[in-house]
């Protein structure tokens, strides 16, 4: 007997949980492809899209992850021996920062470790000493999904204009879009990347580049842009098939099509507050069980409200996943990236997954299959983090 069976709930980073419509609206057979009829959905779906990144900028759309589409913002926009500044907050700084690297750019890394958001100051002291303006981009995470850390990026906005610096600024919202709040044109982003499969609900396998126009002026002045990265074509189409560089990814665009429905239903500032609301919950529960188990990032000013990473030492960070995955049908997050000098491959950390289709009842029930795994295993804790969250949630 387990207690286990029964339909599960995934609480991973992304991919996130694809609600029934979604799937059903990915359940048909192919479409014809050749029709004007697709094409004009996609259109009415870039709408949507810039609603929920609050920008009037351009979106190319690719069958990609989020991997793809930093490789798609820096073909565009730079060219091999350009220098990017990364201030990286945990794994995917560091992960964006080696992909640059591979497309033959120069890294000024500036590592703000595995507990911090960016720093501006740091970057303003970084940025001052650049009078030639050799860098040409500063590549910024909003929500960095290994640490759980969110930046300000109208901040960094801010030092860029007092300086009067050029550089692009790149933000990668692929864990934030759909979950913590983000301004693309308030803020002042240049370049804003995303994916399908966390806050927008959607399996893996898209990935969005919104673009303003001084960066579409950058893509206009070079020479040679690798055909498939190429945004050109992208943003203008006249068929189908420019849209996503060949063969539309159908389905996908059909699940897109039911999840971007949902998320004008419910309006992009009630997403916001939910998420927040139903992160502060989790916070609650953490907070109370207390040690071993301890918030990755201290200030909930700069925790992200799509993603909570949390420490409780090796080995039980992967035994308490284990237990409540195959005992109690949840699935949590793996710790990523290096955790610590101490705990390398990071068995002592996990993360909560908490964006997307989610609620009250749905977070409630993760944080009680967690609590039941404290106890099965003898892991010390306080017991009742499940109605320090139900008070949160009850204040709403």
């Amino acid at each position: 007997m387990s207690l286990a069976n029964g339909r599960r709930h995934m609480a991973l980073p992304g991919p996130s949980i694809m609600p029934d419509r979604v799937l059903q609206a990915m359940h048909q057979g192919a479409p014809d492809i050749y029709t004007t009829d697709l094409r004009d959905q996609v259109a009415e779906m870039v709408l949507d899209l810039k609603y929920i990144a609050r920008t009037e900028a351009h979106v190319a759309i690719y069958i990609s992850n989020g991997h793809g589409a930093w490789e798609a913002a820096m073909a565009n926009t730079l060219s091999a021996g350009d220098k990017v500044l990364v201030p990286a907050t945990g794994h995917f700084g560091l992960e964006w920062a080696q992909v640059a690297r591979g497309q033959g750019l120069e890294v000024q890394l500036l590592d703000h470790g595995r507990q911090s958001p960016m720093d501006p100051e740091r970057i303003r002291d970084v940025l001052k000493t650049d009078a030639a303006h050799e860098i040409k981009a500063v590549l910024a995470v909003h929500v960095d999904t290994a640490s759980s850390v969110r930046s300000d990026i109208a901040a960094l906005r801010r030092v860029l204009d007092d300086l009067g610096h050029p550089a692009l600024l790149m933000v990668d919202c692929i864990a934030s879009l759909g979950a913590d709040e983000f301004q693309m044109d308030a803020w002042g982003a240049d370049i804003m990347v995303a994916g399908s499969q966390k806050g927008l609900m959607v399996p893996p396998g898209l990935g969005f580049v919104f673009f303003n126009d001084r960066a579409h002026a950058l893509r206009q002045s070079k020479e040679c842009v690798p055909f498939y990265w190429d945004w050109t074509a992208r943003i203008a189409p006249e068929a189908l098939w420019q849209y996503f560089g060949g063969t539309a990814p159908t389905h996908h665009l059909f699940g897109l099509r039911a999840a971007l429905d949902m998320i004008r239903e419910e309006g992009i500032e009630n997403i916001w507050a939910r998420h927040k609301t139903l992160a502060q919950s989790v916070w609650a529960a953490v907070e109370h069980w207390g040690a071993p188990m301890a918030l990755n990032i201290a200030d909930p000013a700069v925790r992200s409200h799509a993603v909570t990473a949390v420490s409780i030492g090796a080995p039980d960070g992967d035994r308490l996943r284990d237990w409540v995955r195959d005992e109690a049908g949840v699935t949590l997050g793996f710790g990523l990236g290096a955790w610590s000098d101490a705990d390398p491959t990071a068995s002592g950390a996990f993360r909560f997954g908490h964006m997307g289709h989610i609620n009250a009842h749905s977070t409630l029930g993760m944080l009680g299959a967690v609590e039941a795994g404290l106890v099965a295993l003898g892991i010390p804790h306080v017991s009742g983090g499940v109605s320090a969250a139900a008070q949160v949630i009850a204040k709403g």
